[in-house]
């Protein structure tokens, strides 16, 4: 007997102003179950390093994910590790959010006593702390530790961000007891393989996970089990006026149904 498997679709929110990288996000994932459907934010920066860049991209992260429910999407990811709007967006959706931040540290917590964030600049570690700390895992974590490269910059020269990287991550487990890696940005993602191989190759055989990747993954297990965020955990918005920057998105019609 064929069992035939719904085909999922995942909204897939880059939370910057950049559209580069929605192709390549397309065909991120090579599964016939599972559509991706990436998106940029129409207002932001073009990158997140910063609280202030953070509280700029949750407008947009919260309509777009509203956006996603009604065309018809079955889950959100919001690409980021600093999980900006993730929260907020939980609040105005009933369909699944995750982000690689909150899905990355959790997974790692369960494959290792200690896992470490190898993040990009020395100015981001104190967001990365945060993050760990609200995410309840601080006494799983080590030291945070930074590239000292900005974000923008890490595409400029794979080659030496991947020996940047790998080099951070074996110091982070020979000098701070890591037993699990996170990279901590999403651009960082998809060295986690070679990486992983390369950082066998100089004893230090640990798992290097590839948030992204485990967020999306999640919001597929979510979907297939049924289950999503509590309503307790994540109450609609209390009824009240809004305007938005745009009258037809119907953002607050949404929000004021206060539906369950």
């Amino acid at each position: 007997m064929t069992v035939t498997q719904t085909v999922l679709r995942i909204r897939v929110i880059n939370p910057t102003i950049s559209n580069e990288w929605n192709e390549e996000m397309a065909s991120f994932l090579d599964d016939p179950g599972i559509i991706l459907e990436p998106v940029a934010l129409d207002y932001g920066t073009a990158s997140i390093e910063s609280r202030v860049d953070d509280e700029l991209a949750v407008p947009g992260i919260i309509e777009q994910a509203i956006l996603a429910e009604q065309s018809g999407a079955d889950g959100v990811v919001v690409n980021c590790m600093d999980d900006p709007g993730l929260h907020a967006a939980r609040e105005a959706v009933r369909i699944p959010v995750s982000a690689p931040g909150e899905a990355g540290m959790h997974l790692a917590s369960m494959l290792g006593h200690r896992f470490a964030i190898v993040t990009t600049s020395e100015e981001d570690i104190p967001m990365v702390e945060e993050l760990i700390a609200r995410n309840g895992l601080s006494d799983s974590a080590g030291p945070v530790r930074a590239l000292g490269l900005p974000v923008l910059e890490l595409v400029t020269d794979p080659g030496a961000t991947l020996d940047a990287f790998v080099a951070a991550s074996a110091a982070a487990v020979f000098e701070d007891g890591a037993g699990v890696i996170i990279p901590g940005c999403s651009l960082l993602s998809s060295m986690a393989g070679i990486a992983a191989r390369m950082l066998a190759e100089r004893g230090a055989a640990v798992p290097v996970l590839n948030p992204l990747l485990v967020a999306i993954r999640q919001i597929e297990t979510m979907i297939r089990l049924g289950v999503t965020h509590s309503r307790r955990s994540y109450p609609p918005p209390v009824a009240k006026p809004l305007e938005w920057h745009d009258p037809s998105m119907e953002l607050g019609p949404r929000l004021e149904s206060g539906r369950t």
